[in-house]
């Protein structure tokens, strides 16, 4: 029996089967493709199993191939029965056609399938809208799941190198989402996975629904939020940070002006300064976070924020908590959050302020956290309009000031004898003696 089964489900010849979704968009495009999904036609789960498929999908008839383990999965149609991105009814059975199928996706570039010979069934015109550059709803339905207002946000930014641009229609569709309440139906988590996979150069997202995306270089995470603040959506899922955008700073450091556009040029920084870094999405989401407090300034003390960095303290907690965001990345964005001015005024600070900072951030400890921290407030400096090839000494500086305090250690003061809190004591003075002496070197008084 085994034997026939294994016989069996290498042979795929009896199935109606095309290539859908990302696969084929991303073959159009020359883009290296990763994972290859396959839609099945007229045929059923008990055919499937026969053949040696494995079922994966409790609410979709999705299955695995028994060797290559790619997704194949019935061609199916959906129908809204809730609220949220989970509340649909699907229909599998071997009358659905392939053009019902498609119908249900979410976007025009991908709703094409490539048959067994290479020929493409593009019902819905997504072959014209991939040459002209457009990410275009499929049909009216598209309202039905809040998810894709994130999705579409998304594309936006991995297909801006190429050109892409939302169609107002499909804009028109994602605000009346985001103004519906919608939104807030999606999980914190499922919310946080998208903003991760934005903020992350490598996305590798397999769905049930076949619209699995590949790895791809998302080197403008700006555009998603901004495609969120433009569509309303970024209101209703952080509207700590939606408010940023119309708040005014001082044009003499921010010849932008507008705090959600500074916002959004410290994000794409810290993507240029993070491509290869391992805590990347930390230092992203503590560009983020660096300047909410800003959108608690009274209207009336603008464009000055005195005191800003400590009132957004709390509003990188309440995002934290409420996106379930890991404890790193709400650890840095409140070090980042709270001492980035200081950072940039490092020039001025006495070396007595400077060491305070330095325990505040545990440089002891976590040296590289402190690298992060810097990265993080670098990208901050140079994320204004017209300071982004300035130079940045204050890292350097910071840099040397915490090495040189750091070599300073217990094991000296123990062996003179020192006990408990003399130790403490005597370290302490003895980092703000090497600290001075940075400063003397850098010529600073």
């Amino acid at each position: 029996m085994s034997t026939n089964t294994t016989h069996l489900a290498t042979d795929t010849s009896t199935l109606d089967i095309y290539l859908v979704g990302g696969a084929v968009r991303d073959k159009l495009l020359n883009r290296a493709v990763k994972d290859n999904d396959y839609l099945v036609v007229g045929a059923t789960v008990e055919q499937m199993l026969l053949l040696g498929f494995k079922q994966v999908g409790k609410d979709f008839p999705v299955f695995l191939h028994p060797k290559t383990k790619q997704e194949y999965a019935l061609a199916r149609t959906e129908r809204k029965q809730g609220q949220g991105y989970t509340g649909f009814d699907c229909y599998a059975a071997p009358d659905v056609t392939i053009e019902q199928d498609l119908l249900r996706r979410d976007l025009t570039v991908n709703a094409m399938a490539m048959s067994k010979n290479g020929t493409i069934i593009d019902p819905y015109h997504g072959k014209k809208d991939l040459e002209n550059r457009i990410l275009r709803h499929v049909s009216n339905a598209f309202i039905e799941d809040p998810l894709r207002v994130l999705r579409v946000a998304r594309f936006a930014a991995r297909y801006h190198n190429d050109g892409f641009t939302i169609a107002a229609e499909t804009l028109i569709l994602m605000t009346q989402i985001s103004n519906s309440g919608e939104l807030a139906t999606l999980s914190a988590e499922r919310v946080w996975q998208e903003m991760q996979r934005a903020l992350s150069e490598d996305d590798d997202e397999g769905s049930a629904g076949g619209e699995a995306e590949e790895t791809a270089n998302e080197q403008h995470p700006e555009i998603f939020f901004q495609v969120l603040h433009q569509c309303q959506a970024l209101k209703a899922l952080w509207p700590e940070l939606d408010i940023l955008w119309g708040v005014p700073n001082p044009a003499q450091w921010h010849p932008e002006i507008c705090s959600g556009d500074h916002t959004m040029m410290v994000l794409q920084q810290a993507v240029l300064l993070t491509a290869n870094h391992k805590n990347k999405i930390a230092i992203r989401f503590a560009a983020l976070c660096h300047d909410l407090g800003k959108g608690l300034t009274m209207s009336d003390q603008w464009p000055s924020h005195r005191g800003h960095e400590k009132s957004g303290l709390p509003l990188v907690e309440k995002i934290s908590e409420q996106l379930k965001v890991p404890t790193y990345c709400k650890q840095l964005a409140l070090k980042v959050c709270e001492h980035h001015l200081h950072c940039h005024k490092a020039f001025q600070l006495k070396s007595s302020t400077l060491l305070r900072i330095f325990n505040q951030l545990d440089v002891w400890r976590k040296p590289q956290d402190f690298d992060d921290f810097l990265i993080a407030c670098k990208s901050d400096f140079l994320g204004r309009l017209g300071f982004e090839n300035k130079p940045y000494p204050q890292e350097q500086y910071l840099k040397d000031a915490a090495q040189a305090a750091t070599k300073v250690n217990a094991k000296a003061f123990v062996e003179q004898g020192l006990k408990g809190i003399a130790i403490k004591e005597a370290m302490e003075k003895a980092r703000l003696h090497a600290i001075k002496e940075v400063k003397q070197q850098y010529q600073i008084d």
